[in-house]
């Protein structure tokens, strides 16, 4: 997938159903990287293990993380509730895999968890920590994710987000 329709078609959307402070250059430049790190916008479901979603959310891990944490829990049940599912961690796991504005609620809202400010667009260490902090990858591939990082800042952010913010669209 392009990196300008991942904005447009996954994270926008997921961002629309969270509250317009978890919605900033810098939450869309982290999500960008992370969903490239992760799967690279393509694989939705782990090669040879158990994460779904373009952000591959475990079960045991982020999905029940972001259910029961005192920060996220009534924020991702306000969204489930708004998109019609129960607040099991199943449900939100297999929904996860197919419903990418979901998967973005539960990506956001992991980062959320973090007690940090979102770093900047050269900040390339502290972006890196965030991500080990909150996704904890079993393998993790330092040497992709400057590159990631540098392009999810240049990419922009969707023509239109929460709260009518004036932002571009670039490939």
């Amino acid at each position: 997938m392009r990196l300008s329709d991942a904005l447009q078609i996954v994270v926008a959307p997921g961002l629309a159903l969270l509250p317009e402070r978890l919605t900033s250059h810098a939450a869309v430049a982290m999500l960008l990287a992370i969903g490239l790190q992760e799967s690279r916008f393509i694989h939705r479901r782990q090669i040879g293990g158990p994460a779904r979603g373009f952000y591959q959310f475990e079960r045991s891990g982020g999905v029940t993380g972001v259910l029961r944490h005192s920060q996220t829990r009534d924020l991702v049940a306000s969204v489930l509730d708004r998109l019609h599912y129960d607040h099991e961690v199943t449900t939100s796991y297999e929904a996860i895999e197919h419903n990418d504005a979901l998967a973005t609620v539960f990506a956001r809202l992991l980062l959320w968890t973090v007690p940090r400010a979102l770093p900047g667009p050269d900040d390339f260490s502290n972006a890196w920590d965030l991500y080990i902090d909150a996704w904890r990858p079993g393998k993790p591939h330092r040497a992709t994710w400057d590159e990631f990082y540098r392009r999810a800042w240049a990419a922009g952010m969707p023509a239109k987000m929460p709260g009518g913010q004036s932002v571009r669209v670039t490939h």
